[in-house]
């Protein structure tokens, strides 16, 4: 397939880039693409909550009073988990919430996720995006004049002028193509990216 390439202000550059069908023109798997978001979400979580068991709260050495004559229930320990700040029976504790994915369904997921923004016109192939200064005006100014305010640019490898420029837009996001996920994807209403990053992803999801 054929898709036009545009400038960085949105004019047309009169150039096409050829695109492999198999990656740019996939069907739309709606179950697949929910499986490869939860994954990749829930790989994201960090898991660190923690809490204490009766063997991990500090103090409990000694018999908190005697055995018999004050009236209270025996106890052994201030660290039972029927106490005040005593352990918790079931603590919550470091969990791994990482799902298997294997790499072809990832790639088949990909696939549906960037075919179904080109076909519905959410992506946008440009020929460059780079900028020769750090200028956040510059950058907001081009992006409003493609008419886009809500975007993720993927480019090959973004200079750190354009991360800079655009680090302080709303809703605006750029990856390079190691950082791209279906998340980011998904999540913003368009996206722009660079006739090298699609190339380069073509190669990867083929």
């Amino acid at each position: 397939m054929q898709v036009s390439v545009l400038k960085s202000d949105g004019a047309d550059s009169g150039k096409k880039l050829d695109l492999a069908d198999a990656a740019f023109d996939a069907s739309y798997n709606e179950a697949l693409v929910h499986q490869v978001v939860t994954a990749y979400m829930a790989g994201a979580r960090s898991g660190t909550r923690a809490q204490k068991n009766r063997s991990m709260v500090a103090g409990g050495g000694a018999k908190p009073f005697r055995q018999k004559g004050t009236g209270r229930a025996r106890a052994g320990t201030i660290r039972s988990p029927i106490w005040r700040g005593g352990g918790k029976i079931f603590p919550a504790c470091n969990t791994s919430f990482e799902q298997k994915l294997n790499k072809k369904m990832y790639k088949a997921g990909m696939r549906s996720i960037v075919s179904e923004l080109l076909r519905n016109g959410r992506m946008t192939i440009v020929d460059s995006m780079d900028v020769s200064e750090i200028k956040t005006k510059a950058v907001a100014a081009r992006l409003q004049a493609m008419g886009k305010t809500d975007v993720l640019i993927v480019s090959e490898t973004p200079s750190e002028a354009l991360i800079l420029s655009t680090r302080n837009i709303r809703n605006v996001e750029v990856v390079d193509l190691t950082g791209l996920n279906p998340y980011s994807l998904l999540q913003h209403s368009e996206t722009i990216i660079t006739a090298a990053a699609a190339s380069k992803l073509e190669e990867v999801l083929v």
